[in-house]
């Protein structure tokens, strides 16, 4: 995998819906289920979110709060 996708992911923020302005890496898991039922927006975002998903999924969140303290903007 692409460190890169993963340092966007703790530095990009939700442009739309009920988190706009959150840092997508807190997005909750709920949110990220909900998109996994009704579709990820196509794109970059959308991976993003599905990777997202796929992490916090596997309870590796502790990769996202590394990449926060070295990364974010």
């Amino acid at each position: 995998m692409d460190k890169q996708i993963l340092i966007d992911i703790v530095n990009v923020k939700m442009p739309f819906g009920k988190y706009q302005g959150q840092y997508l890496s807190d997005l909750p898991v709920s949110y990220l289920e909900w998109f996994n039922r009704k579709g990820f927006p196509p794109g970059k975002l959308g991976m993003q979110l599905s990777t997202l998903l796929e992490i916090k999924s596997n309870g590796l969140s502790e990769i996202l709060a590394q990449l926060k303290r070295e990364y974010r903007k």
